[in-house]
């Protein structure tokens, strides 16, 4: 995916109203009409928050008569989430290595208490 398509994608995923639009897609394509209800907004504010969807290539929008229906288009978010995957690599590696040296530390401590304690019960006997 190149930067800017995927810089588009996540402007796109930038606002609250425009997830909240993917969300509802996400259970099946639906007119304009029925995703403007739940929100407190004019039709034409939904239609350009669907232009900017549409535009990252987040929906594809038809035309079936007076019915224009919306539909997602999952392909950029699964660009992001390869992008994503990268990163969560990264930090899984760096977690595991922080997880190896704690416990070698503890391992450490731990034989240091021992000898400590052996050395302090030696001197008792």
């Amino acid at each position: 995916m190149s930067p800017d398509r995927l810089s588009s994608t996540f402007a796109a995923l930038a606002d609250p109203t425009r997830r909240a639009i993917l969300a509802r897609l996400a259970s099946g394509e639906t007119s304009v009409t029925d995703l403007a209800k739940p929100f407190d907004i004019s039709l034409p504010a939904v239609s350009k928050h669907l232009k900017v969807l549409e535009g990252a290539g987040l929906i594809a929008r038809g035309r079936e008569a007076q019915w224009r229906p919306c539909r997602l288009q999952a392909n950029p978010l699964k660009d992001i989430a390869d992008w994503v995957e990268y990163y969560r690599r990264h930090w899984e590696e760096s977690f595991d290595k922080l997880d190896r040296y704690l416990r070698k530390l503890q391992r450490k401590n731990k034989s240091q208490e021992i000898q400590r304690k052996e050395k302090r019960d030696g001197r008792k006997t």
